[in-house]
């Protein structure tokens, strides 16, 4: 191989990455300070990173993703990086959240963390060619926990702020769950995550509150949900819940229910997994958000 070729795939390479990172920004989401933040490291200041789309199809939908990890770590790669990559695919702008974490961090931080993201994109809609009313969440695990907590607990934004970001609404327009923490009731909470969210000695009043199949009504959005029944980590029972929940509340849901697959199987891709089912659910949800309005049929 000469070096003359040598040289050239170095520089192609350094080209290809210096393009792709440029891509992806990360942007502080309070960037004098976060609120209720003990220190100035990374784990301290929320943020998001920026996937914009890059496709001139683009669905000017935007979905913030929400890793998972037990409120105790975040699983970046396999629940964030990869599923922006997916999201911008199908033409959707993604933006990974790197929210604060127990047991360093609990409630309020985390839903404060998740609500300010959201507020931030509607501000920046605009600028990542967004629609205002197509900002959704996709959250796995505990990340579902949050997503779902996001979407049974939100306001309208305070028109009075002087901080444009805090004048937005932070509703999410949909949700997609996968494998998700739902509940802290103790007959099928996931323990590690209530821990690392609450505490050892948790108020009654707040396990009732981050209940999301407690807090659900006819205002919460459309929701898609994906659980596999052998789940041995997160109970299945807390997707069928919160199902149920949104149905007696008139909301839009189609919950995918598979009878294998465990817990953390992300994308599922083949041929990686052990239940082969499981490879079709972003090919469902795709057509689900199809279906809602917040991608393009051409996609």
């Amino acid at each position: 191989m000469s070096a003359i070729f040598l040289c050239f795939l170095f520089l192609t390479l350094v080209s290809f990455t210096a393009e792709t990172l440029s891509a992806q920004t990360l942007h502080v989401l309070w960037p004098e300070g976060a609120p209720g933040a003990i220190g100035q490291n990374e784990s301290d200041q929320p943020s998001l990173i920026a996937f914009p789309t890059s496709k001139l199809s683009a669905s000017h939908t935007a979905v913030i993703v929400c890793p998972g990890g037990a409120y105790g770590m975040l699983s970046m790669e396999k629940e964030g990086v990869d599923v922006a990559h997916w999201l911008n695919d199908l033409g959707i702008s993604a933006f990974v959240l790197r929210y604060r974490l127990g047991p360093v961090y609990h409630h309020p931080i985390e839903m404060k963390d998740g609500q300010r993201a959201i507020r931030w994109v509607r501000a920046h809609a605009n600028n990542f060619s967004i629609e205002a009313n197509h900002v959704g969440m996709i959250g796995f695990s505990a990340g579902g926990h949050l997503t779902a907590t996001l979407a049974t607990h939100f306001d309208s934004g305070n028109p009075l702020s002087t901080d444009s970001i805090e004048r937005m609404s932070s509703r999410p327009d949909f949700q997609i769950l996968i494998y998700p923490v739902i509940s802290m009731d103790q007959a099928f909470t996931h323990r590690a995550s209530r821990i690392n969210l609450l505490g050892t000695m948790p108020d009654p009043v707040l396990l009732s509150f981050l209940s999301a199949e407690k807090n659900v009504t006819s205002s919460s959005p459309p929701a898609f949900i994906v659980h596999a029944k052998t789940d041995p980590i997160v109970s299945f029972l807390n997707s069928q819940a919160y199902s149920q929940a949104l149905n007696q509340a008139g909301v839009k849901v189609e919950f995918r229910a598979f009878n294998h697959g465990g817990h953390g199987f992300g994308l599922a891709p083949l041929p990686s997994n052990d239940a082969p089912e499981l490879s079709i659910w972003p090919t469902v949800c795709a057509l689900w958000l199809i279906n809602q309005g917040f991608l393009k049929k051409t996609q």
